[in-house]
């Protein structure tokens, strides 16, 4: 039972070259079901958009038990310092100056790379459980496209990267996009989370300190 499970997961993921390749990208294009549970298009850009809420809301929770907001906020405060400092240092070509700087380089290194752990804990906790959801909860609830945007999306050269239909996937046979312009399920899930993520962290206080 958990055998046939986990190849399955695999074989949704990786082995999808008939149905969506890698990703849900190739043939297919995107996510979702030929027969959502949720319907109409208004209804589903919501619902996503309240999706990717909810689920930011999840990770800043994880964040707020797992990362200490003092210590992160500290250690960027310091490396935003001294990046600014050694900045002018060189625009100013101030020699002894930068070169006092250089060597508190390892120093300030190590802090950052104690921030780059800080912020990839969390994951830990967190990615599989969204992966699970992208894959086994969204592509049942909706539909393939699930928005219609006013302009094409698409700024990525190529093909592999599609945020909106194109006029060619319309008229490809079989193909999932009713009109041009169509955002897919995960293009638009992709897209409220980052909306809202930054949002979210502000009010929560759970800053990842990497700006």
């Amino acid at each position: 039972m958990e055998l046939d499970f986990i190849l399955q997961f695999l074989d949704s993921i990786f082995l999808q070259e008939d149905g969506g390749g890698f990703f849900g990208l190739g043939d297919r294009k995107a996510l979702g079901s030929d027969d959502p549970m949720i319907k109409g298009l208004i209804l589903t850009m919501f619902c996503v958009s309240a999706f990717g809420i909810v689920l930011n809301l999840f990770n800043a929770g994880i964040r707020k038990k797992m990362v200490d907001q003092v210590k992160l906020k500290r250690i960027m405060k310091e490396t935003r310092a001294y990046q600014k400092e050694r900045m002018a240092a060189f625009r100013a070509k101030d020699d002894d100056k930068t070169a006092k700087l250089n060597q508190k380089s390892s120093y300030m290194n190590k802090m950052q790379m104690e921030m780059m752990q800080m912020n990839m804990r969390p994951l830990m906790f967190t990615f599989v459980p969204l992966i699970l959801i992208f894959y086994f909860v969204l592509p049942v609830l909706f539909s393939y496209t699930v928005a219609l945007s006013p302009i094409p999306l698409n700024v990525i050269p190529g093909d592999f990267f599609e945020l909106t239909c194109t006029a060619k996937s319309v008229a490809e046979e079989g193909s999932v996009c009713g009109q041009e312009n169509e955002i897919f399920l995960w293009a638009w899930y992709f897209l409220s989370s980052i909306a809202f993520s930054g949002i979210i962290m502000k009010l929560t206080k759970t800053s990842m300190g990497m700006g």
